[in-house]
């Protein structure tokens, strides 16, 4: 729980702040903007929310806080935002909030779809959301981007009894489906798993419809206005990443759904083509 006394000091003064114990994981900051930013090292409030959605949107920050940095005075939306997640992004798409510590804060996703809801990546196991699933149609799929996402993926298997499914070189044992090789992979007509190696040896992407949910091989930089991924972040290989990269030019998507890092949607797929040629052209070169 967040404490005023550990507060930062360049929080705005009023009921919302971030502590010392802030991870800086971004994600209060990309969900929340009008309310949170990047304040270096840590988040901070850069402004506080004067009307009630952005009241919601920064308690609903606050639950999915993977640490519990953030606190607020008023605590008049907090019941509501702990119900509020799954929150919708786009169509079937929906963002999970409840993010973990095990996982850096990374974002997961819910794809809720007649044939069997999918999550993408493991949030926290948090009862809230559990719950929130289960009146949307529990979850009959879990896929993991690659080893350092995984967070509470036993939990969600106990309670839904998804299968979960991963690549094989990422060395995760008691997988129900483990794939190998770098062969996309069929999971459904509407899901088809692209073994992206690179930043793990066993990162993979899930393209269902236009969305392609990236794990932490790709995102947007809001700063630099472009798709974006990192070479100092990255524990396999980077040559193999950029080639990884490189290859998601043969799909057509509008959406990028990143762990790290900011959404992306593009207004059609040769758009996120173009977009996708100049951030390799420009991390080749770096």
């Amino acid at each position: 729980m967040a404490r005023r006394t550990d507060a930062h000091p360049d929080n705005i003064p009023g009921s919302f702040f971030v502590d010392r114990t802030c991870i800086d994981c971004g994600t209060c900051y990309q969900f929340a903007p009008e309310t949170f930013g990047d304040g270096g090292d840590h988040a901070k409030v850069h402004t506080q929310p004067c009307d009630a959605l952005a009241r919601m949107r920064a308690s609903m920050a606050l639950v999915a806080c993977p640490v519990g940095s953030i606190g607020t005075d008023d605590k008049a939306d907090l019941a509501a935002a702990a119900q509020a997640f799954p929150h919708p992004l786009a169509e079937d798409v929906f963002f999970c909030g409840y993010t973990s510590e095990k996982s850096f804060g990374a974002w997961s996703y819910l794809i809720r779809r007649p044939a069997g809801n999918v999550l993408m990546d493991s949030p926290r196991a948090a009862e809230p959301l559990m719950k929130s699933l289960e009146a949307l149609g529990g979850v009959a799929m879990l896929v993991l981007s690659h080893q350092d996402d995984v967070a509470d993926h036993e939990s969600y298997r106990k309670r839904f009894g998804c299968e979960r499914v991963m690549h094989q070189a990422d060395g995760f044992m008691g997988m129900e489906r483990l794939v190998d090789g770098e062969a996309s992979v069929a999971l459904a007509e509407d899901l088809l798993l692209i073994p992206t190696p690179g930043h793990s040896a066993g990162s993979v992407c899930l393209l269902y419809r236009d969305f392609l949910f990236t794990g932490d091989h790709l995102w947007w930089n809001p700063d630099k206005r472009r798709l974006s991924a990192s070479k100092a972040y990255n524990w396999h290989s980077w040559e193999r990443q950029l080639d990884s990269l490189e290859r998601l030019l043969a799909f057509d998507f509008t959406w990028v759904l990143p762990g790290h890092g900011s959404i992306h949607h593009a207004e059609s797929p040769a758009a996120m083509r173009a977009e996708l040629e100049r951030a390799l052209a420009i991390l080749r070169r770096s």
